[in-house]
């Protein structure tokens, strides 16, 4: 696609491809990472290019856009290519505009009903086609990466389509969460019109269905997920959701690089949707921020009352029923609990019904607010964070930023951020626990409780040492500058002429 000399100069152009990015649309934390990991790489002084599709939430929250190209017209999905800018910053936007497909309310995977939409399978092909012809420059464009960066199931096809060509750009896959695999009925790749050596147990082909998700594992120049400890645990029978062998086997193209966080969003020196600013130096304002929220959801104002919060999806993965099994017991002490979220149905009914018990000692939010969630954040002392796993996880780095002591189960990215305070108070940031149980996890929260009640100066110096931690996408960013060269260089001999 371009010289060696281009490829191995310090700066890369880089086609960043999502299904979302905050702040045009947001669903969990790959929306987070593909609104800041680009910004960070652009500070590092890369040419990056974000792409997503164009959501009709999309098109609403971001803007002005104008008509870049039209990248081909098949007579049924016509799909043209929209451009503007990133929110605040000068990074290049492209969306994929296929009305028949993306123009549609609410959530970019699930339909009103709350189910996936049925024709998710051509949806993102139909993006990964747009976003193939992009990167080998067949879009009118006049510009052609050498990095593709996909990222989760929803751009799985792309590497595949890729490897087909030479020359081509350098692949990246990163899993967010190797869970959820875009997996369809088979028949769904020939109505896709994929190539047929794409078929097959060495290609797309996984237990007689078509996988998005092993289309990025096994083309791909290079792999990552976003912490060092999933990296290891997705290779293992118990977290390796039966893909496992095939990242054993390309285990020397897996890498885990730590998500960041982004510090002008999520910072209490200036968060916007806080009424009291602060930083270890004045914590007053935090205190001022828990009673502000003690007040505005009805809880007793008592600033000696240490509040627990949990922001998070309400499901066996987050841990919530390990919280609602050690809840009745924890409420019957001094103290009070705010959760954020929405989820599985029954928990939902179960915590509602919890709170109306217990109103001014528990406060349960169904749905999802940004602004109440750094408020929570700010004013809480503590915050949970049970999960079985946790590909990376950002509430916890977070909740350091913001002095709030996370409580966590060492696994993945929690395993890889928080210090527990067996490590003594010179470096500990917050409590861990080991098994996935209510038992361990009410052990954990009571040592939490015993060191806030009963060692103010212990609990002080845990929240210094938390607020801090750095873990900004500075870091992160210059991770994925050296996995982008690692990805080159298995390009480049991919690209190269076969010995004869």
């Amino acid at each position: 696609m371009t010289s060696k000399k281009s490829r191995s100069a310090k700066n890369k152009k880089i086609l960043f491809v999502s299904s979302e990015a905050h702040p045009l649309i947001k669903t969990g934390g790959l929306g987070d990472v593909s609104g800041a990991l680009p910004l960070a790489l652009k500070e590092l002084k890369q040419d990056v290019r974000l792409i997503l599709p164009a959501y009709r939430d999309a098109i609403r929250h971001g803007g002005p856009y104008t008509i870049a190209s039209l990248v081909f017209q098949p007579d049924i999905h016509p799909i043209r290519l929209l451009e503007g800018r990133l929110a605040d910053s000068d990074i290049t936007l492209w969306l994929v505009d296929i009305p028949s497909l993306f123009d549609r309310p609410g959530n970019p995977y699930l339909g009103p009903d709350g189910h996936d939409w049925p024709d998710n399978a051509l949806r993102y092909g139909m993006f990964s086609r747009a976003v193939t012809a992009i990167a080998l420059n067949q879009a009118g464009l006049d510009w052609h990466p050498d990095i593709v960066h996909c990222n989760d199931w929803q751009t799985g096809l792309i590497p595949p389509l890729l490897s087909l060509q030479n020359p081509r750009p350098a692949t990246v896959f990163t899993i967010h969460n190797l869970a959820y695999q875009g997996l369809f009925p088979a028949a769904q790749f020939q109505e896709l019109g994929l190539p047929s050596e794409l078929w097959g147990m060495h290609g797309l082909e996984f237990y007689d269905q078509l996988s998005f998700i092993k289309g990025g594992l096994l083309y791909a120049d290079m792999i990552n997920t976003v912490s060092p400890t999933y990296a290891k645990e997705i290779c293992t029978p118990e977290l390796g959701c039966s893909l496992d062998g095939l990242l054993r086997s390309r285990a020397d193209r897996l890498v885990g690089i730590l998500n960041g966080a982004d510090y002008s969003e999520w910072d209490p020196r200036h968060d916007s949707h806080l009424s009291h600013h602060y930083s270890p130096d004045t914590l007053q304002g935090k205190a001022a921020n828990k009673a502000a929220l003690q007040k505005e959801l009805g809880l007793q104002r008592d600033p000696q009352i240490p509040l627990i919060g949990f922001v998070g999806r309400l499901v066996a993965q987050k841990g919530i029923d390990l919280i609602m099994a050690m809840l009745g017991n924890l409420l019957s002490q001094e103290v009070q609990f705010v959760i954020l979220g929405t989820g599985d149905k029954d928990f939902e009914k179960a915590l509602r019904t919890l709170a109306e018990h217990y109103p001014r000692r528990c406060h349960v939010k169904i749905g999802f607010s940004e602004a109440l969630a750094h408020r929570i954040e700010a004013a809480a002392d503590m915050f949970l964070m049970p999960s079985r796993y946790e590909p990376c996880g950002l509430n916890q780095i977070y909740s350091m930023r913001y002095g709030t002591l996370p409580i966590v189960r060492r696994t993945g990215g929690l395993a890889d951020t928080v210090v527990d305070s067996s490590a003594g108070l010179a470096t500990a940031t917050g409590f861990v626990f080991d098994e996935p149980t209510a038992a361990a996890l009410s052990e954990a929260v009571q040592r939490a409780l015993d060191l806030y009640r009963g060692n103010p100066q212990g609990w002080l110096k845990l929240m210094h040492n938390a607020m801090g931690r750095d873990y900004s996408w500075r870091h992160s960013a210059s991770a994925y500058l050296d996995l982008y060269q690692q990805a080159l260089a298995h390009q480049e001999q991919a690209n190269s002429p076969k010995a004869v």
